[in-house]
C-alpha cells in the first residue's frame, strides 16, 4: 500500500491546489503514454476495441496453428480429430480463457499483482512471467529462422530447390539405386542403375540396393541455415547470419512496443491480418495444383478414421493442442485484458477469439496439405511420407513443396513473411507480460520508465538468445520447448482454477464478472460453474498425469541429448515451479497470528483487491475499502472515513 505523508493527505482532503497540480503533472508525463480518452489515466487503455481484439487474436494464433495442428489432425484420424478438438475447446479452452480475460480486466493488473485475489498463490504469477520470458528467448530464435529464410527467398532458383555446391553426396531428390555385382576375378562392385540404363545394361532384380538420400531442403536446413553440429556437446561458433536475424527480430519487437500498447496496437492492424491473406492466397494456389485433392483427403477428407476416437491419446492431443494454442496460463491473456475498459464485454471477446483461433487452425490445414499433396504427386510418394511436424514442416517439407511451384520465390517470400508476422504477434504479448508485471509489482521503480524498460528487456533477451544461434542452437531450442512449455503451464492452470474457484470463491468471482458485463441468469452460469469447478480441472489433471506417465527424453532427429542436458532441462522446470511454494511460505510468514490465522490471512484477498478505479467499486468494494485511518491521520473533532487502495486516497 502506498505511503502518504500527513501533509500530503491533509492537503488532498482540503483540496490543496499544489497537491492537485503535482498529481496532474505526473499524469501528463506518464510512461507508458496515456491519452485524454483513456478511462484509466495511470495504466492507460487500448485506443479502441479493434486493437485489443487484433492483439488477442495475434497472440492466440501463432506458429502452432500452422505447423502443429494440421499434422495432429492428419495423425489422429483426419476429420474425426475435430470432434475431440472442439469438445476440448468447450470444456477446457474457452472456460479458462474466459476466466483469465475476466480476471485481468476486473483488476487491471498483470499476472503477478493480480494474485492479490489469493496472495498465497502469487508464485503462480511469478511462474507465468518466468516461463513467458524463457519462451520469448527461444521463440524469437524461430522468428530469426523465418527472417533468414525470407531473405534467402529473394533469389531464383531457391537455394534449397536442388543439390547445389553446399550439399554433400547424400543429397538427392529420389533414392539412389545401386547394382551389387561381381567381376570375373570375384571382386564386388557397386554401380548406379542410371549408368547401367545409359549403357543399355540391366541389373538382376535381387541385386538392386536402394540407398536413402536427404532432400535438398533438408540438407539446406542442416548444413546451411543451422550449420548444425553433431550434438549439444559440440557448441561451435555463433552463426553470424542467424545472430543478425535474431537482432533484427528484437529490433522489430522493441520498435513495435516502444510506447507499449499504444504502438503495438497499431502494428497488429498489419501483423494480425496479413497471415490470413497469405493463407487464402496459398489455399487458392494449392487447390489448383495437381495432387492437391489427395493432400486434402489425407488431412480432413474421406481418409478420416472414426475408430481413432477410441484411443485416449487422441483426446489428450486435442486437449493439449487447445490449451497451448490459446496460450492459457502464460500470463499474456491477463496482461492484454488488463488494459481494457472496465465494462468491456470480456465474455463476448473470449468467444470470438477462441473461435477465430480454432477456425484459423482448420483453415491453415487446407492451405498446408493442398500443397503437400502436390509435392507428394511430384515425388510419387504417399502424403504420409511428406507430412512432418514442427520444424520439419515449416523449414523442410513446405519450403521443398514451394520450390516445385512456378515463380517459387514469390510463394516462398509470402510463406516466410507470414511466419514472421505470426511470430511477432505472439512475441508482443510475451514482452508485455514481462514489462507490465515489473511496472505493476515495482511501480516506484518502473512505472514512469516503460519505454526504457522495453528496450532493456529486449537487449537482455537478445543476449540470452545468442547460445540458440550457435551451431548447437537447435538443440537448445528443442530442450527449452520440451521442458518449459508443458508441465509448468499445466500446474499453473490447475492452481489458477483451485485458487479462484475454491479459495477465493467461484460465486464471488462470478459476482465480480457481473459487475463488468451485467447480471446474467443462473442458467447462463450453470455451464461455467460446471467447467470451472469440475470439468476443466479434471481435464488438465488428466493431461498432466498422462504427460508424466508417457514422458520420453527429448531428441532431435536421431541425436540423443547428453545426461547433463537432460539434467539442465529438469533444473529449468524446477526453477519455474519452485516459486509457487516459496511465495506461499513467504506470504504465510509475513502474516500475523498463529499458523491457522497466518494461512487464513494468506488465502484472503488483500485490502486493495478489486477494481483499479474507485468509480467501479460498487457497494461491495466501497465497504471493503472504507475504514478508519486512525494510525495515519490525527484529526481533532473530526470523523473521517478514508477510502484507499494502492492507486488513490480520498475522503
Amino acid at each position: 500500500m502506498r505511503k502518504y505523508s500527513l501533509d500530503y493527505v491533509w492537503g488532498f482532503i482540503f483540496k490543496n491546489s499544489n497537491a492537485n497540480e503535482t498529481d496532474n503533472d505526473v499524469s501528463e508525463v506518464s510512461d507508458p503514454p496515456v491519452s485524454s480518452t483513456d478511462e484509466n489515466t495511470e495504466r492507460g487503455n487500448w485506443a479502441n476495441k479493434r486493437e485489443y481484439m487484433l492483439s488477442m487474436v495475434g497472440y492466440a494464433v501463432g506458429l502452432g496453428n500452422v505447423w502443429r495442428f494440421p499434422y495432429l489432425t492428419y495423425k489422429n484420424g483426419g476429420g474425426a480429430f475435430l470432434i475431440p478438438y472442439f469438445i476440448m475447446l468447450a470444456v477446457a479452452g474457452l472456460p479458462l480463457f474466459f476466466m483469465e480475460c475476466s480476471l485481468g480486466q476486473f483488476s487491471s493488473q498483470g499476472p503477478i499483482t493480480v494474485w492479490k485475489v489469493v496472495p498465497i498463490l502469487q508464485g503462480v504469477g511469478v511462474t507465468m512471467v518466468l516461463v513467458s520470458a524463457l519462451v520469448a528467448i527461444y521463440y524469437n530464435v524461430i522468428v530469426a529462422y523465418s527472417i533468414y529464410y525470407l531473405f534467402a527467398s529473394f533469389q531464383s532458383p531457391l537455394p534449397w530447390s536442388d543439390c547445389f555446391s553446399w550439399s554433400n553426396e547424400k543429397c538427392g531428390v529420389t533414392p539412389k539405386d545401386w547394382c551389387n555385382g561381381s567381376t570375373a576375378n570375384g571382386t564386388v562392385t557397386m554401380v548406379e542403375t542410371t549408368w547401367l540404363t545409359d549403357n543399355n545394361e540391366t541389373c538382376p532384380e535381387g541385386n538392386i540396393v536402394s540407398i536413402p538420400v536427404q532432400s535438398p531442403s533438408e540438407q539446406y536446413w542442416d548444413l546451411v541455415a543451422l550449420k548444425r553440429s553433431g550434438g549439444m556437446d559440440e557448441t561451435g561458433e555463433v552463426v553470424w547470419y542467424l545472430a543478425l536475424s535474431l537482432l533484427l527480430g528484437w529490433l522489430l519487437i522493441g520498435a513495435s512496443l516502444f510506447k507499449g500498447i499504444k504502438s503495438s496496437g497499431k502494428v497488429v492492424y498489419f501483423t494480425a491480418t496479413f497471415p490470413y491473406i497469405v493463407l487464402l492466397i496459398l489455399l487458392i494456389r494449392g487447390v489448383t495444383l495437381e495432387g492437391s485433392r489427395e493432400g486434402i483427403e489425407y488431412y480432413i477428407g474421406t481418409q478420416s478414421n472414426l475408430t481413432k476416437l477410441a484411443e485416449a491419446e487422441v483426446w489428450k492431443d486435442a486437449a493439449a493442442q487447445i490449451f497451448y494454442s490459446l496460450s492459457i496460463a502464460w500470463g499474456g491473456v491477463m496482461t492484454l485484458s488488463s488494459y481494457n475498459k472496465f465494462e468491456n464485454n470480456c465474455y463476448k471477446d473470449s468467444i470470438i477469439v477462441c473461435m477465430t483461433n480454432c477456425g484459423t487452425s482448420v483453415f491453415a490445414g487446407f492451405a498446408i496439405f493442398s500443397i503437400l499433396g502436390h509435392m507428394a504427386h511430384v515425388y510419387g510418394k504417399p502424403v504420409s511420407e511428406i507430412a512432418q511436424d514442427g520444424f520439419g514442416l515449416a523449414f523442410i517439407a513446405y519450403p521443398d513443396a514451394l520450390s516445385k511451384l512456378p515463380v517459387s520465390p514469390l510463394w516462398s517470400i509470402l510463406f516466410f513473411f507470414m511466419l514472421l508476422t505470426l511470430g511477432l504477434d505472439s512475441q508482443f504479448a510475451s514482452i508485455e507480460v514481462i514489462t507490465t508485471s515489473l511496472q505493476d509489482t515495482f511501480p516506484s521503480v518502473f512505472k514512469s520508465k516503460g519505454s526504457q524498460l522495453t528496450v532493456v528487456t529486449c537487449i537482455i533477451l537478445f543476449l540470452l538468445g545468442l547460445p540458440c544461434v550457435t551451431r548447437s542452437g537447435i538443440y537448445w531450442v528443442t530442450l527449452m520447448d520440451h521442458f518449459c512449455g508443458g508441465w509448468v503451464l499445466l500446474v499453473a492452470a490447475i492452481l489458477e482454477l483451485i485458487g479462484l474457484c475454491y479459495i477465493y470463491g467461484g460465486n464471488r468471482f462470478i459476482k465480480d464478472i457481473e459487475m463488468m458485463i451485467g447480471e446474467k441468469t443462473s442458467w447462463f452460469w450453470l455451464w461455467w460453474r460446471l467447467c470451472w469447478f469440475f470439468i476443466s480441472p479434471c481435464v488438465l489433471i488428466v493431461i498432466l498425469v498422462w504427460s508424466l506417465l508417457t514422458f520420453s527424453n527429448p531428441t532431435y532427429g536421431s541425436v540423443v541429448y547428453p545426461s547433463w542436458g537432460l539434467s539442465l532441462g529438469w533444473c529449468m522446470t524446477a526453477f519455474f515451479l519452485v516459486w509457487i511454494p516459496v511465495c506461499a511460505v513467504w506470504k504465510v510468514l509475513k502474516a500475523e497470528g498463529n499458523l491457522y490465522q497466518r494461512v487464513k490471512m494468506a488465502c484472503s484477498s488483500t485490502e486493495d483487491w478489486g477494481p483499479y478505479q474507485e468509480r467501479h467499486w460498487g457497494e461491495r468494494y466501497q465497504k471493503r475499502h472504507c475504514y478508519w485511518r486512525k494510525n495515519s491521520l490525527t484529526l481533532s473533532n473530526m470523523d473521517a472515513c478514508v477510502i484507499t487502495n494502492i492507486h488513490s486516497i480520498k475522503v
